[in-house]
């Protein structure tokens, strides 16, 4: 992964951290530190996912970049309120 693309998901993380405890309900970790980086893991996973499924790498600011982030961190929280409970 690229430098560029590592910030990209690094910045759309913490956004992603903030829209996906928006869109999905529930008692999640929270905090200005902890939900950035369920964001950050979650736009890491969704990058590694979308790579697998064959859209190609990220290596800058985009809407479908964002929209990956957002998926990923809220695979991130699914499995977290799965193993939660």
């Amino acid at each position: 992964m690229q430098a560029m693309g590592l910030i990209s998901w690094v910045v759309f993380g913490a956004l992603a951290g903030w829209l996906s405890r928006m869109i999905m309900p529930g008692k999640d970790p929270g905090g200005c530190i902890v939900t950035p980086l369920i964001g950050i893991v979650g736009a890491v996973v969704g990058g590694w996912i979308a790579t697998l499924l064959g859209f190609g790498g990220i290596s800058g600011f985009d809407f479908r970049s964002l929209i990956i982030a957002i998926l990923g961190a809220l695979i991130v929280l699914f499995i977290y309120h799965k193993i939660k409970r």
